[in-house]
């Protein structure tokens, strides 16, 4: 049987910076035999790599990748009649803001939590989770044993990286009351992006380990597009994947 690991990101500009990272950016071509395009219901495409990585451009928002995530893990499990699904990792991928002080521009966080921020209610007397409410959740823990090594070999690369949890939104936070607010609840979280948790969930379903690996391209506060630095964010997140790749690859066998 071969493992794989699945890495899911929101838009084609992510997924294409891991590939590259991964030393896996030969274009999708009918003629190509590093990749294998998979077409999926909705318009997605799996691609799909000989070495055992498969990259998934899900979508924006956390019900999108959460629907693209379970397509893919469902077809891909079509494939390998021997197991409940081929993949023995999914990786949350892309970049995101970062909260300060923790997570600079161009710092990698690797999850420890992968938590739904605004998955609740609000009342008079302050914000309620969902397990408050008593029913569903909001986190999905990531062991240290999965961590450990990925913060690992960051750190032997000489990436600037921490290891906290990440958020994840349905609305991008813009103005300094709501990441008050936020940095109030969740005072240990280096990142906020719009996926994480609906992979997670996908992942969850499917009894596959999941983790959230994120490169900051603004600080979280007031929305100031001028002082967003995607491309280093993008690069950061190539960079993160190259020192990555050997662990990824150890941990999907």
């Amino acid at each position: 049987m071969v493992h794989r690991i699945l890495i899911v990101t929101a838009v084609a500009a992510e997924a294409d910076s891991v590939a590259a990272g991964l030393g896996r950016d030969t274009p999708v071509t009918a003629g190509d035999t590093a990749w294998e395009p998979l077409a999926l219901p909705g318009g997605l495409t799996l691609r799909r790599h000989a070495e055992g990585v498969d990259l998934l451009v899900g979508g924006v928002g956390p019900a999108a990748v959460a629907a693209a995530t379970g397509t893919a893990l469902a077809y891909a499990s079509l494939a390998d009649a021997t197991a409940r699904t081929p993949y023995d990792l999914v990786v949350s991928a892309g970049i995101a803001g970062g909260f300060a002080p923790h997570a600079p521009i161009g710092t990698v966080v690797v999850s420890e939590a992968i938590v739904a921020a605004d998955l609740g209610a609000d009342t008079p007397d302050g914000y309620l989770t969902v397990e408050e409410l008593g029913f569903g959740r909001s986190v999905h823990p990531v062991p240290p044993s999965l961590t450990g090594p990925l913060a690992a070999a960051l750190r032997s690369a000489g990436r600037p990286h921490i290891v906290a949890p990440v958020l994840t939104v349905s609305t991008v936070t813009g103005t300094a009351g709501r990441t008050a607010e936020l940095a109030g609840r969740h005072p240990e979280a280096a990142a906020e992006a719009m996926e994480g948790f609906g992979v997670a969930e996908a992942a969850a379903a499917y009894g596959v380990p999941v983790v959230e690996i994120r490169a900051v391209s603004n600080a979280v506060g007031p929305r100031d597009r001028s002082a967003w630095r995607i491309g280093e964010a993008l690069d950061s997140l190539r960079q993160a994947f190259r020192a990555l790749g050997p662990t990824l690859s150890v941990e999907a066998k």
